[in-house]
């Protein structure tokens, strides 16, 4: 996937988070090292990197939470709203990852 369609895609998720703003919305999490987390929580501000959120914790608080949209775009973090997602996949799972850095590389 090329940068300008990459581009593209990370400004319709802005333009449609906009539209959720003040909505309740659940996030699933990536946080690495098999740690996923899930909140609950009302979309509170969208800007032009990255979206914040306030989700519930224990005993009535809240905290405040962002994420990028980056992130939404490489499935790292997902959302949704009364269980139906608010995006789709945005890379083809069958796309296999190759780290060519690892590769013997052959100088002739």
């Amino acid at each position: 996937m090329d940068l300008a369609k990459q581009a593209k895609i990370v400004d319709g998720i802005h333009d449609t988070l906009h539209d959720f703003v003040g909505q309740r919305l659940k996030v699933r999490a990536n946080m690495g090292r098999s740690k996923i987390v899930e909140s609950e929580g009302v979309l509170t501000q969208v800007h032009p990197q990255l979206f914040i959120m306030e989700v519930d914790r224990k005993r009535g608080r809240t905290a405040r939470q962002s994420y990028q949209y980056v992130d939404v775009l490489t499935g790292m973090v997902e959302l949704s709203q009364n269980g139906e997602p608010l995006f789709a996949p945005f890379v083809d799972e069958s796309l296999e990852l190759v780290d060519y850095s690892l590769e013997e590389r052959v100088v002739s």
